[in-house]
């Protein structure tokens, strides 16, 4: 099959779509050995990572790179939905591929097979936590999408259910493929450097990741933790700033915003547990990457958290500051419940893999006729 994808969510770094598009290139890169893959990407101020156009090159795949505003092409394709005269021979080449995979941003109006990877439903469901371009833009992106997608493969059933719910998408069109995660286990001197660089060598912490906006209830998360103030205990809070205006001077909170991918990986494994009080997800990175690394997790019992944790975490109310301070409370002076939770937990992290990832979605992709 000749296959099309666009990956131009990647530049959203220390987001959970960036790290979703950063996992599928790579087991495309890696896993597959017969099919021919078109690359699509644009951004008007980033480029795409040299090291992913050397891997996309030695595999002979092509890659189409635009240089345009991320609002002029949801303008283009999403609002007029047609193609303008100066792109009619890149749209003509995209045409003549088996299947495309459009983004979570725009859809193409291309006449091939479409298929889309939906994360979530959140401007439906949580509106007030967004802004209000990012809602409309999901508003008619997804309408080509239930329209045109002759697939539409969900992150989660979670996810699923709230196509079918909202959106009104026939079941038998929604494929759930749980998406994998890309680690690696920092060695004990790159979590000692990591430690050091941010002052928490001689700290026992508490870990939360997320990027700074409404949905990831950063705000209630401190509120519990200030109410219970454990002693020489810190809140450290990774995640790239957003859309909220969070007080980070509270009670012994350290907020890091952006870190680098082994500097996170070596604070999950060096924290006494994982916190994640996301109100609403489509599929929650951050719990099974905690897993991973051996930390302990604590989550919010709504949406896909609790399907993706199953029985390996440690659940609270996350509109609840009161239950949130007392799960907190529970896992700081439970060392049994903290190692139970990290053995469940390595378990659970075998269902997500990028392998397994990638091969139902080619076995879908060939099995549609």
């Amino acid at each position: 099959m000749k296959i099309g994808i666009d990956i131009s969510q990647i530049i959203y770094q220390g987001t959970g779509v960036s790290r979703f598009t950063q996992g599928l290139i790579e087991a495309i890169l890696k896993y597959d050995k017969k099919n021919h893959w078109v690359f699509f990407f644009s951004s008007f101020r980033q480029s795409l990572d040299k090291n992913i156009i050397k891997k996309i090159q030695q595999k002979n795949y092509q890659i189409i790179n635009w240089k345009l505003p991320s609002s002029l092409l949801s303008f283009l394709f999403n609002d007029l939905h047609l193609v303008t005269t100066p792109l009619i021979n890149i749209f003509s080449s995209l045409n003549s591929l088996d299947w495309f995979i459009t983004s979570d941003w725009i859809e193409l109006p291309l006449s091939i097979k479409k298929t889309t990877i939906v994360h979530d439903l959140i401007y439906l469901r949580y509106p007030q936590t967004l802004p209000e371009k990012i809602i409309k833009t999901q508003e008619k992106r997804l309408y080509w999408v239930k329209n045109e997608a002759r697939i539409i493969f969900a992150d989660s059933n979670t996810t699923k259910d709230d196509l079918i719910n909202y959106l009104g998408i026939d079941s038998q069109k929604i494929i759930v493929n749980y998406p994998g995660i890309y680690i690696f286990t920092p060695s004990k001197d790159i979590i000692k450097k990591t430690l050091k660089k941010y002052q928490l060598e001689e700290k026992k912490f508490i870990l939360t990741v997320g990027k700074i906006e409404p949905r990831k209830n950063i705000e209630r998360l401190i509120c519990a933790f200030s109410k219970l103030k454990p002693v020489n205990i810190a809140l450290v809070v990774v995640g790239p700033s957003g859309w909220s205006q969070v007080n980070f001077s509270s009670y012994n909170i350290k907020y890091l915003s952006y870190i680098e991918d082994i500097e996170l990986y070596s604070l999950y494994s060096a924290c006494l547990f994982f916190v994640y009080p996301s109100l609403w997800e489509g599929f929650g990175y951050p719990i099974v990457e905690a897993m991973a690394l051996k930390a302990p997790v604590a989550c919010s019992n709504t949406s896909s958290m609790k399907e993706v944790a199953q029985n390996c975490a440690l659940f609270f109310n996350p509109f609840d500051v009161e239950d949130i301070k007392s799960k907190m409370k529970i896992m700081l002076e439970n060392d049994k419940l903290r190692k139970d939770l990290i053995a469940k937990g390595k378990v659970n992290v075998r269902r997500f893999t990028w392998k397994n990832y990638y091969l139902k979605l080619i076995e879908t992709l060939s099995a549609f006729k």
